[in-house]
C-alpha cells in the first residue's frame, strides 16, 4: 500500500542506501526499557519543573467553565481529555516519520532524535502552549502570537496554519482511504465506533453515569463490533460502486463526516470518540510492549547507515522526516485549539500536554521496534517466504509504513495474537491489530483536523468575509481543497514530502510565540528560545535542500515540490523577521527581556 499513491515513499528517502550490521548490543527489550524509563523519569523531574517555575496551575476558572457554550467550550473529566488529546496529536506521524528515519538513517540516530527531542522540545512544546491558550481565553497560539509580537505575526501564521491543516486533511483522509481498501474488516468497526462514542457520551454527560460504568459498556460493544467486522468486511465493489470510484466515494465519505464531526458539539462525538479509539491506541501499544517482552528480537536494521550523508544530509533531514514522534507543530493547534477549550482546571495541563506528547514518544519507539526488529531489513537477510522492510517501502501496492508497521506488529505479537486468530481461523491478526490501531489514530486527527480549520478560516476570513462566520461554511472551505488535493494522487504526493518540513516549522513558529509570551510576563524562556532556533534554522535548512534537489540538481524538476518549499520559506522567513527580538531576549537573558513591554 502507497500512503497515498503516485511515487513511493521510499523513491524521496531510500535512494542509493548501504546497509549496515547490527551491533551486539541492539537487544529490542534493553532498548525500550531505557526508553520508557528516560519518558517517567522526564515527566517527573522535568514536567513538573515546568510546571512548578514557568506556568504554575490556579485555581481560576478555565475558558471551558467561563465562556461554556456546550459546542466548543466544555469541561471535560481528565481522562476523557487526555484521551481526545492523545488520540488527537498521535495521527500517523509517530508511526510513519520513525520507520522513514529508520530505513534512511539507521535506528541510533532514530531512536536518539526521539527521545531528546520530545522530552526537551516537543513536549514543552504542547504543554506550554495548551497553558498559554487557557490563560488567554481559549484563543489560539496565533491569536496570541498578535499580542506578544505583534499584527502582522498573527497573519503569517494563520497562513501558514491553515496551509498545513489543509495538507493534514488531505494526507490523513487519503491513509484512511487506503487502509479501507487494504483491510475492508476495520470499514463496520470504524463507523460503528461512531454511533458507541455517541452513547458514550449521553450515558457519561447527560444520564451522569461513573465514566468507569460507561467506558466498560462502551468496551464491550467495541469488541463486539471488531468482530463483527472480521465476519462482514465492507467491500464498496460489492456494493456496486466502480473500481475505480471507490477510492473517491470513500474520500467524500470520510470529508462528510470530518464536516459533521466539526460541528456538532464535542460532547456529542468529537470527547466521547477520541477517548474510546484511545483504548485501541492503548491497548495497542501494550500488546505491542508485550510483543517485545516475551520475543525481545534484535535489531536488524544497521545502527547507523553507511549513507548517513547521501543520499539526503542526516541533518536536517532525519529531524523533519521523524516529525510528530519528537516534536510537531500540529500539536499546538489541537492544544490551542480544542483541548483549552475543554481542560477542567489548570492543575490537569500537565499531565494532558505534557504527559500525552511523551505517550506519542513511547509510540515512536514501539513503531521504531516493529519495523527494526519485528521484520528483516534487506532482502538478502530475509529467509524465504518472510518480509523485508526495504522491499515492502517500495512496493507500489501493498507496500509503504503502514504496511511495514503491520507486518512488524505482526511478528512482535504472534506469540498471542497470532495463536488467537488461528485458533479463530483469522490469519494475521496481529497486521490486523495494528493496522486498526493506526486507522483509529488517523480518523481521529481527522475530524479534530476539521474542526481546527474551521476555528482558523473563522479567524483568517470571517471578518472579510461574513458567510465564513457560519459553521458549516467555514468546515467546508477547507474540506473542499483537501478533496480536489487528494483526488490529485500525483501532485500531492510532491506535496507529502514537504510536508514533514511544513510541520515542524509550524513548531518553531509557535516556540517563538511561546517565547515571546513567557518575556513579557517577565520570565526566563532559555528552555524555549534555543529549542525555537534549533527548529528554525533545521526546517528552512531542509526546505532549502529541498528545493535546491527538486528544482536544480532534478533532471525533471519538480516544480510543484519546489515551489512549495519556496514559498514556505518566504513565510518562515517573514515571521522570523517578526519574531527577531523575542529569540534575542530569550537567548540572551534579563538585559533584552526589558526591551520588551509586559503583557496588559
Amino acid at each position: 500500500m502507497s500512503l497515498i499513491g503516485g511515487q513511493s515513499p521510499v523513491d524521496a528517502y531510500l535512494g542509493g542506501l548501504v546497509v549496515g550490521q547490527a551491533p551486539w548490543y541492539s537487544n529490542s527489550l534493553l532498548l525500550v526499557a531505557v526508553a520508557f524509563v528516560w519518558l517517567l523519569l522526564a515527566y517527573r523531574w522535568y514536567g513538573r519543573w515546568l510546571e512548578r517555575k514557568v506556568i504554575a496551575p490556579s485555581e481560576a476558572k478555565t475558558p471551558a467553565e467561563a465562556q461554556y457554550d456546550g459546542v466548543d467550550y466544555c469541561p471535560a473529566r481528565p481522562v476523557v481529555l487526555f484521551g481526545h488529546h492523545f488520540a488527537s496529536i498521535a495521527g500517523a506521524g509517530p508511526i510513519i516519520g520513525p520507520i522513514m528515519a529508520v530505513a534512511a538513517f539507521g535506528w541510533t540516530p532514530t531512536v536518539l532524535w526521539v527521545l531528546l527531542g520530545v522530552v526537551l522540545i516537543g513536549a514543552v512544546h504542547d504543554y506550554l502552549t495548551l497553558m498559554i491558550s487557557v490563560r488567554n481565553g481559549g484563543n489560539s497560539l496565533p491569536d496570541v502570537a498578535r499580542s506578544v509580537i505583534g499584527g502582522p505575526a498573527r497573519a503569517l501564521f494563520l497562513v501558514f496554519v491553515w496551509i498545513g491543516l489543509v495538507l493534514v486533511i488531505t494526507s490523513f483522509c487519503a491513509v484512511t482511504t487506503d487502509t479501507f481498501i487494504e483491510a475492508p474488516g476495520i470499514v463496520l468497526p470504524t463507523f460503528a465506533l461512531m454511533l458507541i462514542a455517541i452513547l458514550f457520551g449521553v450515558m457519561t454527560y447527560r444520564l451522569n453515569m461513573p465514566t468507569w460504568q460507561s467506558t466498560a459498556i462502551a468496551l464491550v460493544l467495541m469488541a463486539g463490533v471488531v468482530a463483527l467486522g472480521f465476519m462482514l468486511p465492507i467491500r464498496l465493489e460489492d456494493l456496486g460502486v466502480p473500481t475505480g470510484q471507490v477510492r473517491t466515494v470513500w474520500l467524500i465519505v470520510l470529508l462528510a463526516y470530518g464536516v459533521i464531526a466539526s460541528v456538532v458539539p464535542v460532547w456529542v462525538l468529537l470527547q466521547p470518540r477520541d477517548y474510546l479509539s484511545t483504548w485501541i491506541l492503548v491497548g495497542g501499544m501494550l500488546a505491542g510492549f508485550v510483543g517485545i517482552v516475551w520475543v525481545h528480537p534484535t535489531l536488524k536494521a544497521p545502527a547507523v547507515t553507511p549513507s548517513l550523508w547521501s543520499p539526503q544530509p542526516v541533518w536536517p533531514m532525519m529531524f523533519i522526516t521523524v516529525a510528530c514522534g519528537a516534536v510537531s507543530g500540529f500539536h499546538c493547534l489541537v492544544a490551542g485549539g480544542t483541548t483549552s477549550k475543554q481542560l477542567a482546571r489548570e492543575r490537569h495541563g500537565l499531565a494532558v500536554g505534557y504527559g500525552a506528547m511523551l505517550t506519542e514518544g513511547a509510540l515512536a519507539v514501539i513503531a521504531l521496534v516493529a519495523v527494526a526488529a519485528g521484520i528483516y531489513f534487506t532482502r538478502d537477510q530475509a529467509p524465504g517466504g518472510t518480509y523485508a522492510l526495504l522491499d515492502i517501502l517500495g512496493q507500489k501496492a501493498g507496500g509503504g509504513p503502514i504496511a511495514a508497521f503491520g507486518r512488524g506488529f505482526d511478528a512482535l505479537t504472534d506469540p498471542f495474537l497470532g495463536r488467537l486468530g488461528r485458533a479463530c481461523g483469522v490469519q494475521n491478526l496481529g497486521m490486523i491489530a495494528g493496522i486498526l490501531m493506526v486507522n483509529a489514530f488517523v480518523l481521529t486527527t481527522l475530524d479534530t483536523t476539521v474542526r481546527l480549520a474551521r476555528f482558523i478560516t473563522h479567524e483568517l476570513g470571517g471578518q472579510v468575509v461574513p458567510a465564513l462566520r457560519n459553521r458549516w461554511l467555514a468546515s467546508l472551505a477547507p474540506v473542499a481543497l483537501a478533496l480536489v488535493l487528494a483526488t490529485q494522487k500525483s501532485a500531492f504526493a510532491s506535496m507529502w514530502k514537504v510536508f514533514g518540513s511544513a510541520n515542524q516549522l509550524i513548531a518553531a513558529l509557535a516556540l517563538i510565540v511561546i517565547t515571546g509570551y513567557l518575556l513579557r510576563k517577565g520570565k526566563r524562556a532559555f528552555y524555549t528560545a534555543l529549542p525555537a532556533l534549533f527548529m528554525l534554522v533545521t526546517t528552512m535548512a531542509a526546505l532549502v535542500w529541498q528545493a535546491y534537489q527538486y528544482l536544480v540538481r532534478a533532471e525533471q524538476p519538480d516544480y510543484a515540490l519546489g515551489i512549495t518549499a519556496l514559498v514556505l520559506l518566504a513565510l518562515a522567513g517573514g515571521m522570523a523577521i517578526q519574531g527577531r527580538q523575542v529569540l534575542l531576549g530569550g537567548l540572551l537573558g534579563p538585559r533584552r527581556q526589558q526591551e520588551l513591554a509586559p503583557l496588559p
